[in-house]
């Protein structure tokens, strides 16, 4: 497995936690598209509001009997901003080892509140049953995937079968430095260093702490067992490091699941996504490896 360079190691310590900062460190790591690998169809609507757009990412080579296996990606930014364009490199990267990717917006907070990311997830999850075999998609051979506020989503969409549409399978999730407790978050605000009143988490949550309780995943895990991997990084903000730790004891402890647990050294909160596509593999190796022992024909 191929880490980071030095150098590249030194300037994420620099310049912390800052997107922008961060974004800039990775401007001339990604290769170009190749259109000759990858096809690319965007804004295809899987719902009625305008943030209910999905990119699909496909390889350009003859799909598999069946179809290709698929993941679908949810972005981060706090539940109140954020977009898939912002992954595009998840999609050309994975599209070349061999899966269709999907990209999904989703609607924010404040206009959208709880639980508008699990119903949106599950809407992602009902447009790959009804149109992904035009794309040569598999809709049995789905691993969701989310960073931050999209690993929240994923989290309680898979987690919890009230959000489960009829038919629900996948074959996996991977959750990347989620928040999966809102009452802990609510509750440890001075610890985890979060402004009072919260900007992001109230915007979505509410401030009520009813509502935190019925909006924690931790508390209401229902869903058998599943192929699950849960990463945080090195360099993380420390509640998603707490919350990593947490949900996964809870998982182990109480609900008979076996995740692996990923700890990406030298990275923070927004790095390790921009590092998928780039000769730092500490990130695309271990998820490729996931994906392929995931989504293999049975």
């Amino acid at each position: 497995m191929s880490g980071m360079s030095a150098a590249l190691a030194a300037r994420i310590r620099e310049v912390g936690n800052d997107l922008p900062a961060v974004a800039a460190l990775y401007a001339d790591a990604q290769p170009a598209p190749d259109g000759d690998a990858v096809n690319l169809r965007v804004d295809l609507s899987y719902g009625p509001h305008e943030r209910h757009r999905l990119d699909l990412f496909t390889p350009t080579s003859a799909a598999p009997a069946g179809g290709w296996p698929v993941l679908a990606f949810f972005h981060g930014g706090g539940f109140i901003r954020g977009s898939k364009a912002h992954r595009q490199n998840i999609g050309h990267f994975l599209a070349r080892h061999g899966y269709a990717v999907v990209l999904a917006n989703y609607r924010l907070a404040p206009e959208s509140r709880w639980p508008c990311g699990p119903q949106d997830v599950g809407r992602v999850w009902q447009w790959l049953q009804d149109n992904g075999q035009a794309f040569s998609v598999d809709p049995t051979r789905i691993v969701l995937m989310g960073e931050s506020a999209g690993a929240a989503h994923v989290a309680a969409t898979a987690l919890r079968e009230a959000f489960h549409p009829p038919g629900w399978n996948i074959r996996g999730a991977v959750l990347l430095s989620g928040p999966y407790n809102a009452r802990l978050e609510g509750k440890a605000r001075a610890q985890f260093g979060i402004d009072t009143p919260d900007p992001r988490n109230e915007a979505y949550f509410g401030s009520d702490p009813a509502q935190w309780d019925s909006a924690s995943t931790v508390d209401h895990v229902s869903s058998a067992p599943f192929a699950l991997l849960i990463g945080f990084t090195q360099l993380d903000l420390v509640q998603m490091q707490v919350q990593a730790g947490e949900l996964f004891a809870r998982l182990v402890s109480q609900h008979g699941f076996n995740p692996q647990l990923l700890v990406l050294p030298d990275h923070n909160h927004f790095s390790q996504g921009f590092s998928i596509g780039t000769p730092d593999t500490s990130l695309s190796a271990p998820l490729l490896t996931f994906l392929e022992a995931a989504t293999a024909l049975t």
